[in-house]
């Protein structure tokens, strides 16, 4: 009797207490989120619960140590790039090529705020883990039909995140002929494509001649990163907790 009723007291304090969490903690992790995400939001420069003014622009340099081949500036308007203004030297005649955004085109960072919303394991993944594409992808994207004057056939660009750097890499194609005694192997999804890499396009196929990957650093995607992080540190924390509770009930006797 006595052991029955020790055993009804402690499950009593145990239900206080998890009580106590799901009312004070859980709400409490909750508007930390919520804190947490409107700071991540801001740093993405996007309108939050539409009280502020225009979206401010930013303009980031690409950097140029490893390699001359590709210049310019990118800019962003929110989760938006607007606009890209990009030199490219071409390596066969030194010819000077330059291209920028039609201005009906604007290049989303779908890479990370397509998936924000629906799960931060998924949002920070997308900044820590770039999208493999294979070269028919990048070439069917529609990115080669955002530039005035239309980039060259045999020029393909892709842009894409990567931590707290927004890449632009450009490849340089040369067309097999139907003759070509060259082994066609068609090259599958990645990151970035090494020169030599072949893909058929249409009736036509290809191989990568030339690779030029510039980026440049975007302050507040680092931020973001930390943010996703904490975030997530913070939901397991509390899952934690939950858990020691459920797992009592769930294997101890009564």
């Amino acid at each position: 009797m006595a052991a029955a009723m020790a055993s009804a007291a402690e499950r009593a304090v145990l239900e206080e207490e998890f009580k106590w969490l799901l009312q004070e903690e859980v709400h409490g992790v909750l508007r930390q989120l919520q804190d947490i995400l409107k700071e991540a939001s801001h740093r993405f420069a996007l309108p939050v619960g539409g009280t502020e003014g225009p979206v401010k622009q930013e303009n980031f340099i690409l950097d140029t140590s490893s390699t001359d081949q590709v210049k310019g500036v990118l800019m962003l308007q929110g989760d938006a790039l607007c606009q890209a203004d990009i030199n490219l030297k071409m390596p066969r005649n030194n010819q000077l090529l330059h291209f920028t955004f039609r201005e009906d085109k604007q290049w989303k960072l779908q890479q990370l705020m397509d998936a924000v919303m629906l799960q931060l394991t998924r949002a920070r993944n997308r900044l820590t883990t770039p999208a493999t594409l294979t070269l028919p992808e990048i070439a069917s994207s529609g990115l080669t039909k955002m530039f005035t004057p239309a980039l060259p056939s045999d020029i393909l660009v892709n842009f894409y995140i990567n931590l707290n750097k927004l890449c632009l890499t450009v490849y340089q194609l040369h067309a097999l002929q139907p003759n070509s005694t060259k082994n066609f192997r068609p090259t599958g999804g990645s990151i970035l494509h090494n020169p030599g890499a072949m893909f058929e396009c249409g009736s036509q196929r290809y191989e990568v001649s030339h690779v030029h990957k510039v980026e440049c650093v975007v302050p507040w995607l680092n931020d973001a990163l930390v943010f996703f992080t904490v975030s997530l540190q913070l939901c397991q924390q509390l899952k934690d907790k939950i858990s020691v509770f459920s797992s009592y009930w769930n294997y101890r006797p009564y």
